[in-house]
């Protein structure tokens, strides 16, 4: 069953962003990932919107979305991404 991992990231240092995007791609393929929006337009229509970049991945399983975020291609991208940016990532079951 499908897993998605959604993120909130307010980056802090944009140029040096910059870096994270180029990496973060391949390991989210390599992996079996796509992604279904990336820091695209958002509307809130109840409560409080986000003040920041909002992405949504989507991975065949729980399993391969794990896979991705502990790998080394990614764990390298995110000390880019922590050292530039804060925010928070879930990880979601999808439904059968």
């Amino acid at each position: 069953m499908a897993a998605y991992i959604l993120a909130q990231v307010k980056v802090q240092n944009p140029e040096a962003y910059e870096d994270y995007k180029a990496l973060a791609p391949a390991a989210i393929k390599k992996f079996g990932g796509k992604y279904l929006t990336r820091g695209g337009k958002v509307e809130c229509l109840e409560g409080t919107g986000p003040d920041c970049r909002v992405v949504l991945l989507e991975f065949p399983d729980m399993a391969a979305a794990h896979a991705f975020y502990d790998s080394q291609e990614y764990q390298a991208a995110a000390k880019i991404r922590q050292a530039n940016s804060e925010g928070s990532f879930w990880l979601l079951e999808g439904l059968e």
